[in-house]
């Protein structure tokens, strides 16, 4: 049976400044091995599904283009974020663990949040991708070039580290003298803060700026992107391109519905809801972090007939052998 941490771990833990303590599914402790089978299978789905994405994409010889280029990223983000809370979820929910270090806690915080910027940054660079694409079709070649690309990488790589390093090392200086319990079975910025004892004003107000320069900035850029592709399809001659240019859109508007519906009913609920059930926040969680890394491959394979093809004949050639 396992049960949740007693009071006396709890007030333990206000003592000792090194761990923090997690926790899994509210009121659903003495269920936590038969919890863990679905997140057992949403894991093992996201690993397997963004590294046959990652292996199409490096073994066929079609799929170098930059719209691939680009879905490698995301492929890779995905995983990123995957692996990142697999190691506290799962050995929480399979041998009740619910100890974390402070330092592994604070890396993990950098890695959660750097590779949630990651994936806003990655679909953003796909939407300007499709702008391309469908809005300046003869000039798609020279203006995404592979060092243009790499470019475009590294800055995302940049933008997302300096984005994820000051909100940790503004965490890092204030004193966690209250309970050490976390609402989650990983570390979250929103979910440590609130055991600060101490004066978070710069936080909120670095949080706030975080707000609008990526969760609000990169959906608006995307909508703009897409009003500017819309625009372009309606000039065009016949129904049969406008559906084919839409078609070629679905895949990545499916991608940033994904993200972007779980993020919202997130931010709701932690503004309109506090005062409902820990489990309702827990769930609301655990689907925006699950959400994309689990559906990305499969909407990629389904609609883009590159990579179906490819996975097929990856199949094939394991058969073979």
């Amino acid at each position: 049976m396992l049960y949740p941490p007693s009071m006396s771990e709890i007030t333990n833990t206000t003592h000792d400044p090194f761990y923090f303590i997690l926790t899994g599914i509210p009121g659903f402790e003495a269920f936590h091995l038969w919890i863990s089978i679905p997140f057992f299978c949403l894991y093992t789905i996201s690993i397997m599904g963004n590294t046959t994405i990652l292996t199409v994409i490096h073994t066929e010889p079609s799929p170098h283009q930059p719209m691939y280029l680009f879905l490698s990223m995301l492929a890779l983000t995905d995983l990123g974020l995957t692996l990142t809370t697999l190691p506290t979820v799962m050995q929480l929910l399979w041998f009740n663990i619910r100890e974390i270090s402070f330092e592994a806690c604070f890396a993990q915080l950098f890695f959660l949040h750097g590779f949630s910027f990651m994936e806003s940054s990655v679909l953003l660079a796909m939407s300007f991708d499709r702008y391309v694409a469908i809005c300046r079709p003869l000039h798609y070649a020279s203006i995404l070039t592979n060092e243009v690309i790499g470019r475009i990488g590294l800055t995302i790589i940049c933008r997302c580290v300096l984005a994820a390093l000051p909100s940790l090392f503004l965490l890092k200086r204030l004193p966690f003298c209250h309970s050490h319990l976390l609402s989650h079975s990983y570390c979250l910025h929103q979910d440590m803060i609130h055991l600060v004892c101490a004066d978070i004003r710069i936080n909120s107000w670095y949080g706030f700026a975080l707000v609008l320069l990526i969760i609000v900035l990169d959906p608006l850029l995307i909508i703009l992107s897409y009003a500017l592709i819309l625009k372009s399809i309606l000039n065009t001659a016949t129904w049969t391109e406008r559906l084919r240019a839409l078609n070629n859109c679905v895949s990545h508007m499916l991608a940033v519905l994904v993200l972007y519906v779980p993020m919202v009913g997130v931010s709701m609920t932690h503004r309109f809801a506090k005062h409902a059930s820990p489990l309702v926040h827990v769930f609301m969680a655990n689907i925006y972090l699950l959400a994309p890394p689990v559906m990305n491959p499969i909407i990629y394979s389904a609609k883009t007939k590159q990579i179906r093809q490819g996975i097929t004949r990856l199949l094939l050639q394991r058969k073979a052998h």
